[in-house]
């Protein structure tokens, strides 16, 4: 048994708690986007689930790209080594570039394919704008990762936390303008939340790139910034250990966006339902990522010190906080699922769908915690490429065609969809739990 130090728990709060503010304030407004749209209409409610479902699998999978550059700053960290951060930094930003524009066109051929991907016809009037504004926003995303998980590496999670919350404000207010039409400005619907989108991503790259490069918070950093350079060696090592996290996080992602399109085949008020349980599983999950990046900070310190020992005892404080959090939520939700369906939409069809497939979200967080800790624990360790065939056996091998069975063969509808996710994420959690062990 590994015995604990409380010190881990009290580190991986004070690291991962402003990382879990700043994930929260996303998914608030990601909460007020869903509310506001599914208030507008079932129609607009139910194309944002699509796009954002599809999107996400790229944006996630960008997101997971950049977390290459944690583990190599946060090394750099451990060992005293500050004045070499600015050159990977460099780099980070130029690989992040080149992922976020090679997402860009795959958002554009998912653009071009929409008629052919079985959806609702009524819905993709609505999509294609949607879509198209939201492709815009990858690049300035990729960008902004890169700031954060340098930033996050040096253990300053507080910088990035306030700009996420003040950018995911500006995108409320831009929501409720534009949607709605109020102030003067036109009513746009669904198009009018991702042009709030976009600006809000926009100004987010704005504020973190000026923090780094005007604030006296990054001096120590940035004066070494003007004389780092590009190189292959940098670029080499990026790509080793941003690609299998990407894929990873990507087929993760994948399992939940193909199940959207799963959900659509059944129609659309199958579609929304889907769309306000997975906005209600951000929220959960982007809390696990919180404490998880922070258990990737400081395995990647403790591995720069030499500490090896300490690895395990962080990963296991992890674990342990994740699924306190898990309980916290859990229990209210499931003593309110019935009545959470209303807050996104009035349709009753949309909230008994709501209160059907709440049961088995509640099931598979415990499998959850424990595949976003180890997962992160492993990429602290620089040990990323087991996370590729583990996520291909759990997510694809597993869970998606499981949740083709049960919904469709089976006739359990959206409900089989969802009873699929707990052998997937479940099955992820021990296969890196294991890994994680046994390096």
């Amino acid at each position: 048994m590994v015995r604990i130090k409380t010190s881990h728990y009290t580190d991986l709060l004070r690291i991962g708690v402003p990382i879990m503010l700043g994930q929260l304030s996303t998914i608030m407004m990601g909460l007020a986007d869903t509310l506001m749209v599914g208030h507008y209409g079932t129609k607009e409610l139910a194309a944002a689930g699509f796009v954002n479902n599809t999107l996400s699998l790229l944006l996630v999978a960008g997101m997971g790209f950049s977390y290459g550059l944690t583990p190599v700053v946060g090394a750099l960290f451990g060992e005293g080594r500050l004045h070499d951060i600015a050159g990977k930094l460099r780099n980070g930003l130029f690989a992040c570039s080149v992922v976020g524009l090679l997402l860009t066109l795959l958002a554009g051929l998912i653009l071009a394919g929409l008629p052919w991907l079985g959806q609702p016809e009524e819905l993709l009037p609505l999509m294609r704008p949607y879509l198209l504004i939201l492709l815009l926003s990858l690049l300035p995303q990729m960008l902004f990762n890169a700031y954060k998980q340098f930033s996050d590496g040096v253990q300053d999670t507080s910088m990035p936390m306030w700009i996420m919350v003040a950018s995911n404000v500006f995108n409320l207010i831009g929501n409720w303008l534009l949607i709605f039409g109020h102030c003067g400005l036109p009513e746009m619907g669904l198009l009018g939340a991702g042009i709030a989108t976009l600006l809000s991503r926009l100004l987010q790259l704005a504020l973190m790139a000026g923090a780094f490069h005007f604030t006296k918070r990054y001096d120590i950093y940035r004066e070494d910034f003007p004389k780092s350079m590009l190189t292959k060696a940098d670029q080499r090592e990026l790509h080793r250990l941003g690609w299998p996290v990407a894929l990873q996080m990507g087929m993760e992602a994948a399992s939940f966006s193909i199940s959207a399109t799963y959900a659509g085949w059944l129609g659309t008020n199958e579609l929304a339902a889907h769309q306000v349980v997975i906005t209600i599983s951000h929220f959960f999950f982007m809390l696990y990522y919180g404490l998880s990046a922070a258990v990737a900070v400081r395995v990647s310190y403790y591995r720069g010190a030499g500490e090896l020992e300490q690895t395990r005892k962080v990963a296991a404080s992890g674990v342990h906080l994740c699924w306190f959090i898990a309980l916290l939520q859990g229990i209210p939700l499931f003593l309110l699922r019935h009545k959470v369906g209303f807050l996104f939409t009035p349709s009753t069809e949309v909230a008994a769908f709501v209160a059907l497939i709440i049961i088995p979200f509640l099931i598979f967080q415990f499998g959850d915690a424990l595949q976003s800790t180890y997962a992160n624990a492993l990429r602290g360790m620089a040990r990323v490429k087991a996370m590729v065939w583990i996520a291909f056996v759990a997510y694809i091998l597993i869970s998606l065609p499981l949740g083709y069975i049960f919904g469709f063969v089976c006739g359990w509808g959206l409900l089989g969809i969802w009873l699929a996710f707990p052998f997937g994420l479940t099955t992820a959690g021990l296969l890196y739990y294991r890994e994680f062990v046994k390096r």
